[in-house]
């Protein structure tokens, strides 16, 4: 099987547009529709039908795509793989001042050696995420498929590590002299989170969240950035957040600002990581061995209902 042809169609699958796909490549449009009609005589299937706005998949074609991935993937894995100076391992954190970049930093620190890049996906469905594993365009995520039923089977997730959370409020703020927080005690307090993206892993969170112990949560108007959450929370007398104990916050010193931990039972939120199942890059071992390394949570915790099922983790990992 010509593996460009393979290569062809899945980048006129993700675009939609074989001018596109052509553009990607290098190739001219009609260079795209032969290697497409080859591949269609090979497989003996259609695999698009041709609309006014371009192509679409047939039932065939999205049978094939996930596979087609897992194909091009593999393929550019073992050209980087004999290559010199292959190319970093590539990892998608939610943002660089998360509790995922934190930790790969700190890995980072002790291994100066790695090459590693880190990158930030502006995705928030978690199956864009998952497709970006499948297509080879980042080697793992910190994301999560909640429903282990939807993962397809050529990519694995694992859970990483929790991140135990914080209250974040400004030095007027009722709860502010509070050494530790319970969350009875966060209840009728105004909890902003902003932006809240719908079909997201953390919306499902929080649901649930705000569910289980009554918690007023308002994800009301989009996210502006943490410059501006900070400067509102600096400026209110009831206004909160939360953000995770590893997240890194910088403000100016006259918003003194305070970080609070909840206790009896700590909150967190579970981070898990996804990469391909075959032919994972060879420098991600390492950093899952680092995850087993980090503190585990007190045993009065609560997490989602996701990850309260068995779940493999990175110390599964380790110990193979």
């Amino acid at each position: 099987m010509d593996t460009e042809a393979v290569r062809s169609f899945v980048r006129a699958a993700e675009f939609g547009q074989l001018q596109h796909a052509a553009d990607e490549l290098g190739v001219t449009q009609q260079a795209v529709s032969k290697r497409i009609a080859a591949l269609e005589r090979e497989l003996e299937v259609r695999l698009f039908t041709r609309t006014a706005r371009g192509v679409e998949l047939t039932l065939d074609g999205q049978a094939f795509l996930p596979h087609a991935r897992s194909v091009v993937a593999g393929v550019d894995r073992a050209v980087t793989a004999v290559r010199p100076g292959s190319r970093a391992l590539r990892i998608d954190v939610l943002g660089l001042r998360s509790a995922q970049a934190v930790v790969l930093h700190d890995y980072w620190r002790s291994h100066p050696e790695t090459d590693l890049d880190v990158v930030v996906l502006r995705v928030n469905d978690p199956r864009v995420a998952v497709a970006a594993v499948q297509a080879g365009d980042v080697d793992a995520s910190f994301r999560t498929v909640t429903d282990p039923a939807a993962l397809p089977r050529d990519v694995q997730m694992i859970h990483a590590f929790d991140s135990p959370l914080e209250l974040l409020v400004g030095p007027r703020h009722p709860l502010a002299p509070a050494r530790k927080l319970t969350p009875p005690q966060l209840r009728k307090h105004r909890i902003w989170v902003p932006g809240i993206a719908p079909r997201s892993e953390w919306a499902e969170f929080y649901d649930q969240l705000a569910t289980a112990f009554d918690l007023r949560l308002d994800a009301a108007g989009p996210n502006f950035g943490n410059e501006v959450l900070l400067d509102a929370l600096a400026d209110s007398a009831d206004l909160a957040t939360l953000v995770g104990a590893r997240d890194r916050y910088i403000w100016p010193t006259n918003h003194d600002l305070r970080r609070i931990p909840i206790v009896n039972p700590t909150l967190a939120y579970p981070l898990s990581l996804m990469f391909p199942r075959t032919n994972p890059h060879p420098g991600l071992r390492a950093i899952i061995n680092h995850f087993a390394s980090l503190t585990p949570l007190p045993e009065t915790a609560w997490l989602p209902s996701w990850a309260m099922t068995p779940r493999r983790s990175a110390d599964d990992i380790a110990r193979r």
